[in-house]
Formats: structure tokens, sequence, C-alpha cells
């Protein structure tokens, strides 16, 4: 038999989705994988309904359904005050995962280096390998989770063909501001380099921080690239609807990438979650309102409890200091917290380049009754875990 890949010969699977797994496996409660508890908006959910019974079961056109794109376009304009062309500056892919993908195959060359601030979601150093680049780390320096100027322009004269930046942040929760956008913007443009965003988590937010649309500050339109996605905002990540925002030059690649990965977002999906997209300001409110609300409730609970932890300012996900536990490995303490505690958690050193085994990541995006009662179940943690 023929060798495989070089290039996936030191993958593993998502540590992520292995932790979904373990939950399962000892009935715990699931506060690894990203994903609610609770259903998406009911408007969307009727127009779903509705659409079943009409005439959107075949192919829409690949980068996109027309209404689809028009309303995204419309709701990109209305929240960052970005003008975009929904015929010439959006692809609509499947998910995310895919929009970061498609983004990464579109401007890298094999060789070609990308600056990636650590921690970070796990497949982006994964999109850099399949895509033949080679990651350059910065680290996010904790609590805060600040960065180091004079360190990142030491990356930047690599000369990086792109920076990702995951705003807000998963897995710290970080909320970058304009000033340290402004930053990031003024170095690639300094050094010619991309900018690849991640802002799946911009409609979630706790005040006093505010979401900066890096496409939006002066002279970035051209040079960035949004990848997003409709899953965490309407609570549909199984829905698997993202898109790439970019100038025309970049998404007439990436629409040519994205044919080949997967064709198309599926077309009764797309038709069912413009309802979202049309939604008005409230809706938005209510939902930063709702996560303020879960982000409160979860962090008094483990305050109660005693454990260490940092504090979000965007996003839905909390790293838990593990020190006082003792633990040299916190794959081997996050199985153990499934089987002996009953919570399903993600070993921090997946989101970390550097050497970090003193974190495992929570998430609250669930039912108030299933934060309490993973609540209830840490309460016991100091006896069951010893």
């Amino acid at each position: 038999m023929p060798d495989l890949s070089n290039r996936t010969s030191n993958f593993t699977d998502s540590v992520i989705r292995r932790m979904t797994r373990i939950s399962n496996q000892y009935g715990a409660v699931n506060l690894s994988q990203g994903f609610p508890d609770f259903n998406p908006p009911q408007q969307i959910l009727d127009r779903l309904a509705e659409v079943t019974r009409e005439d959107f079961h075949q192919y829409s056109i690949t980068w996109g359904a027309q209404n689809f794109r028009e309303a995204l376009a419309a709701k990109i304009k209305h929240f960052s005050g970005t003008d975009v062309n929904p015929n010439e500056e959006l692809v609509i892919t499947c998910g995310s995962t895919e929009a970061m993908m498609a983004a990464m195959m579109s401007v890298t060359n094999p060789g070609d280096k990308v600056i990636v601030f650590s921690p970070f979601y796990e497949n982006y150093g994964a999109d850099t390998v399949l895509s033949s680049a080679e990651p350059i780390y910065v680290p996010l320096n904790p609590p805060e989770f600040n960065f180091d100027p004079e360190v990142l322009e030491d990356a930047f004269r690599q000369k990086p063909k792109a920076i990702i930046v995951c705003n807000p942040s998963n897995p710290c929760g970080k909320v970058f501001t304009r000033e340290e956008l402004t930053v990031i913007a003024d170095l690639a443009k300094k050094y010619d380099a991309f900018v690849i965003t991640d802002e799946v988590y911009e409609h979630i937010l706790y005040k006093p921080n505010v979401h900066t649309y890096m496409a939006s500050l002066p002279g970035m339109k051209e040079r960035t690239i949004t990848c997003n996605s409709l899953s965490k905002t309407y609570s549909i990540t199984g829905w698997r609807l993202g898109y790439v925002q970019a100038n025309p030059e970049i998404t007439d690649r990436v629409k040519k990438v994205h044919d080949f990965l997967t064709v198309g977002a599926a077309a009764p999906l797309q038709e069912a979650a413009v309802a979202g997209l049309r939604f008005g300001d409230e809706y938005y409110a209510a939902l930063q309102e709702k996560y303020t609300h879960k982000r409160n409730l979860f962090l008094k609970g483990l305050d109660d409890i005693g454990l260490k932890h940092t504090v979000p300012q965007g996003a839905y996900y909390i790293l838990i200091d593990i020190s006082e536990f003792g633990f040299k490995s916190d794959m081997e303490f996050a199985e153990v917290l499934a089987r002996n505690v009953g919570v399903g958690s993600v070993p921090g050193s997946s989101f970390f380049k550097e050497p970090e085994n003193r974190y495992i990541r929570l998430h609250f995006a669930k039912k108030d009754e299933t934060l309490n009662e993973a609540l209830n179940r840490l309460s016991e943690i100091r006896k069951k875990i010893k």
C-alpha cells in the first residue's frame, strides 16, 4: 500500500468533539462543545416549516441564494457601517469552518506564513497545515489576554501572508479593542498582509465591551477577509450556514475553492434563515441580555464553589484554573471530571501553542437548569477529584 498524506500524518481528531463523545459516554453535562440546548428563534423555525412545503429542495446558486446574500449584506451594513455588494463581496459557505478553510486556501501558497494568536480555536492550526502554510504563534497573555505589540511586529517581520484574528475570541473570551485592532491593521498595511477575521461571536458581548469590525477600519476593507456564521447568533449550529466577506478579487477565488469543496450550503436552510437576518435591533439586544444573565449565573456559581476562572468579555467560554488539583495532564483531568463529577469540558492545552496544562474550557450556552445542574455537580469536585 502507498503511504498516506504527510500533510495530515500528525493530525488528531478534534479534541472538542472528542470531549462531547466522552461526555456522552459518562452521562456528563456537556459544557465542552459550544452549542446551545435551547431552540432557535420561533420565527426561523416557523419559516423552516413553510420551506419544507415549498420549492427549495435543489441546489441554490453555488455562492449563496440571492435573497440570502441581499439580506446578509443589509445586516452587515447595519451593524458595521460597511457597504457590501451581495453579488461580488459575499460567498455563503457550509459554516464558518469552511469559510476559514476556503479563505486560507484562496490566499496562501505552500510555505507562506500565517500569524495565529495563542490561545486559538483548534481549527486554525489545522487550516494552516492543510493549506501547506506555516503558522507563527503570538501569545495572548493571561489573565487579560492582551498581546505585546513588539512581539506581534516581530512576527510580522517574518513576512506572513496573513494574520488570523478571532474577535470575540474562542476560547478566552477576549474582545479586541479598537486600539488593538488598529495596531494589527497598521502592521498588516506596513508589511502588506491580509487580515482574516473570525467574527462568529460578534453579537455575544458583555458591557462595556463593544465589537469593532476590522473591515470598517480605515484602509482595511480591501485587505480584510471576514469569516462568520449564523450558528451562534441564531442558535443554529447544526445548520452550517457561514460566509466569507471580502473584496471582489478575493471572493472570486473563494467562490471557486468553495465550489469544489462543498458545491453550496443547504438551500432550504438558507431560505429559512433569511427570517433571522431580517430581525430588528431588539433581537440582538435580547440576545446580549440573555447571555449576560447566563454568564452572571455561571460565574457566581463558580465563585461560590471557589474555582478560579477567567471573566469573558465576549463569546460564552470560561477557562477554569485546575492547578490546585495537581494533574500533570489537563486531558486526564478532563476525562476524570467527566467520569467522576459528570461535567464535560475541553482541556485547555488544545488551544495553546505554549506548554499549558492549567486550564479547562467550559461554556455556558445552556438553559439555566442545565447550568445549575452542572454547578451542582461541580460543587462536589473536591470530594470526587483528589
